[in-house]
């Protein structure tokens, strides 16, 4: 899975996420995140909260969680990049790392020019958010980096949970910071199945609704074909596994995006299965439903 999305996603709900995973850096007046393609050369910067109405700083993002050695030089062109496009705006750059210790060798003369530039270690911050506020539904969503004991987070995960359900925020932050949760716990916990970690979090709502939806498929899809296999009826339960596959991927697409386009519906359901495979394994990294199925098609053109 793609780890970078579900921090840019987390960044999206606004100041609080930013002040939490920048280690305390506030955000004054109206800010708008997005992700900002740079004209003329293939540059993307993926996170960039610009002031709206203002002229408070503009901050670029960048995340790693992996070691990279030309993460600075990364962050920097974009800086450079974004700067010279808008001379105008007073741009930032911060370095996101997922541990302290990953944070590359400042280019030479780059120390000088902070604030400009800025690292900062989750390893680190994210804890100590973790004991200070750990009533805090953005601090709980990344709980599954703050504590480092299995066992412990284990034994802490529904309140956790809870902490994000009893918040008073909006329904879009509160299912996004769940959605955020989950992604850490299920990359946390690779060996446990989906009704494991979902039982773990004491959650009681419908499976097919939920985040673990596509690793329960993997699961009936081998009992499914044992049970065909010893019956004799494969032709039935392949497309029984496709109908399946398809409704669940129209209710977690309706619950991530909204209702579903008829055209979409109608693709979906005359997609073959490893296609629905592909589009359940890419549907928490797409950023909208055409990126993950291929663009409304035209007047006249087959879905």
């Amino acid at each position: 899975m793609k780890t970078d999305q579900p921090i840019y996603e987390f960044l999206a709900t606004g100041a609080e996420a930013f002040r939490v995973l920048t280690g305390g850096l506030t955000l004054s007046g109206e800010y708008a995140f997005h992700a900002l393609a740079v004209k003329g050369i293939e540059r993307r910067l993926d996170g960039i909260f610009e002031p709206q109405g203002h002229a408070g700083p503009v901050y670029v993002i960048e995340f790693q969680a992996q070691p990279a050695a030309g993460a600075w030089y990364n962050l920097l062109a974009k800086l450079g990049l974004y700067g010279e496009a808008q001379p105008e705006r007073d741009a930032r750059g911060l370095l996101l790392l997922l541990r302290a210790r990953d944070e590359p060798a400042c280019p030479q003369g780059a120390g000088q020019a902070r604030p400009l530039l800025a690292a900062v270690g989750l390893d680190r911050v994210l804890p100590e958010w973790l004991e200070r506020e750990p009533d805090n539904p953005f601090v709980a969503a990344l709980a599954p980096l703050s504590v480092a004991d299995d066992a412990e987070l284990q034994r802490r995960a529904p309140a956790l949970w809870r902490t994000i359900q009893d918040a008073p925020v909006a329904p879009p932050i509160r299912a996004t910071l769940e959605r955020i949760l989950a992604f850490w716990l299920f990359e946390r916990f690779q060996t446990l199945t989906a009704e494991e970690i979902w039982t773990m979090l004491n959650v009681l709502i419908p499976i097919e609704e939920t985040r673990a939806y596509q690793s329960i498929f993997a699961k009936g899809e081998a009992k499914g074909k044992a049970e065909g296999e010893a019956k004799g009826e494969a032709k039935g339960e392949a497309k029984g596994e496709a109908k399946g596959k398809a409704d669940g991927l129209k209710r977690l697409l309706a619950r991530r995006f909204g209702p579903l386009p008829a055209w979409a519906a109608k693709r979906i359901d005359a997609a073959a299965i490893d296609q629905l495979n592909a589009w359940l394994e890419g549907i928490f990294d797409a950023g909208c439903l055409e990126d993950l199925i291929g663009p409304k098609p035209g007047r006249g053109k087959k879905l």
